[in-house]
């Protein structure tokens, strides 16, 4: 075993004040004749008590500034150790290595929080923690406050103001528990799927709850829940009527055959006929009403162009000024970007626009002034917004998730196959269709689409 400098010093003031003491001792049991003795021993007992106190306290000293720095974090302290006395040397060395470690450790995890920080900056995912007593709010990224449209929140209760039914489906939902909520943004419906999970950290007990953008995975995944819908009733109902159909014929026939018409009297006949007719017509109307179910789906594939939004709203324009003069219906269009280009079939987008404009003329005919308006710009995340815009009657909110169903129409006359086959070329151009409208002030139907990869040219 083997003593360093400061060790060695430690030891040899133990020592002397071992044989101070001795000595004062040994004088003071050889009795009165050797007390002049004690004058030399006794101060050499109080020098050695007093210069390991002294050693000590210096050594105390060095590790209370070395707490304090710890304390308060200040890893950038230098201790001297080149001026430092022999004996603490040592000490100072090893809080010097120690503070470089801490500040090494201190470095990384700064590093590693700002790596996270970047990452749960850039995801889509929105993500809130807050506390579960106070309901104080740890991290909120900025997708969270752009899926809910709030800026700040100071604790998780300051959303009971703003989404009151959100708030509660979060306080309500159960650590390892996923579900679908729906959220109005700006007049649209927002689908999110929100999971939560609870963590420990300075034992206090945070909820993590994550949220998820789903409509667009939901809308594609329902397009074609209903597309193999469309297609077992169009094949059974086709299957079944066209036999129907065909017979009425065959019976019409028969009844204008001498032996049949002789047999049966001119008003039976009549009805017979009447009634043979009515089979026939009901029978060819739901046939075609059936095959005007099948476009939705017939297209499966796209001859994607480069298009100018601006040659496409001039060609719209055209197409529809007599039927706008027609009814007195202004037409308005809004292109701050004339080169504005959009990656897109240009028969299949014409579709769309004359379908979401037709409807747009319906909803403004009985305005006092209907106007419609078409505008395009380029959002942040480098998609073209299109925007088909009316004051016309509106639609209350109960009816914005169902008008793209299909089947379901608004209009007595409708078919409900318009918007439908609208949001299945959205969704076959990789873009989404929304709408947002207020009762009684207008709607608008936004289409989401994708800049041309190379320079735009006209169609």
């Amino acid at each position: 075993m083997t003593f360093n400098r400061y060790e060695w010093r430690l030891v040899l003031r133990v020592i002397f004040l071992f044989i101070a003491i001795t000595a004062t001792a040994m004088v003071v049991v050889a009795g009165r004749a050797n007390y002049i003795y004690g004058v030399l021993t006794i101060p050499m007992v109080v020098f050695s008590v007093l210069d390991l106190i002294r050693f000590q306290r210096k050594a105390q000293d060095e590790v209370n500034q070395f707490v304090e720095s710890i304390h308060y974090r200040d890893f950038s302290r230098h201790f001297d150790v080149r001026r430092a006395p022999n004996e603490l040397k040592p000490l100072r060395k090893g809080f010097n290595e120690i503070n470089t470690t801490f500040k090494l450790i201190s470095r990384e995890r700064e590093t590693q929080y700002h790596y996270l920080q970047k990452i749960l900056e850039l995801v889509d995912t929105g993500l809130m923690s807050y506390e579960q007593e106070t309901g104080e709010t740890g991290w909120i990224n900025e997708a969270f406050k752009n899926l809910i449209g709030v800026p700040y929140l100071k604790t998780i209760h300051s959303l009971e103001k703003r989404e009151p039914e959100l708030y509660n489906n979060i306080i309500g939902l159960k650590p390892g528990d996923a579900q679908v909520f729906s959220v109005t943004r700006n007049q649209q419906q927002v689908k999110m799927l929100v999971s939560a999970s609870i963590m420990r950290s300075d034992n206090k007990m945070y909820k993590l709850v994550a949220f998820q953008n789903v409509s667009e995975a939901l809308d594609e995944t329902e397009s074609k829940a209903w597309s193999k819908l469309l297609n077992v009733m169009t094949h059974e109902i086709m299957n079944s009527v066209a036999p129907i159909s065909s017979l009425a014929d065959t019976l019409k026939n028969r009844l204008k055959s001498p032996e049949i018409t002789g047999g049966i009297d001119a008003s039976d006949l009549e009805d017979i006929e009447l009634g043979i007719d009515t089979i026939k017509r009901r029978s060819e109307g739901l046939l075609k009403f059936t095959e005007s179910y099948r476009s939705l789906n017939k297209i499966t594939r796209l001859d994607l162009n480069k298009i100018l939004v601006r040659n496409m709203f001039e060609n719209l324009n055209s197409l529809m000024r007599p039927t706008l003069e027609k009814k007195h219906i202004e037409l308005d269009i809004i292109l701050r970007d004339p080169a504005l280009a959009i990656e897109a079939d240009i028969n299949l987008l014409d579709q769309v626009m004359i379908n979401l404009l037709v409807n747009a003329i319906e909803a403004v005919k009985d305005r006092p002034e209907p106007r419609i308006t078409l505008a395009a710009e380029v959002q942040g995340s480098n998609k073209i917004i299109v925007k088909v815009m009316d004051n016309g009657v509106g639609m209350p909110p109960e009816l914005l998730d169902k008008i793209f169903i299909p089947f379901f129409s608004t209009r007595k006359t409708g078919s409900g196959i318009g918007l439908s086959l609208c949001k299945q070329i959205m969704l076959l151009h990789k873009g989404n269709i929304q709408v947002q409208s207020t009762e009684g002030k207008g709607s608008s139907f936004l289409l989401t689409l994708s800049p041309p990869v190379t320079a735009p040219s006209a169609p």
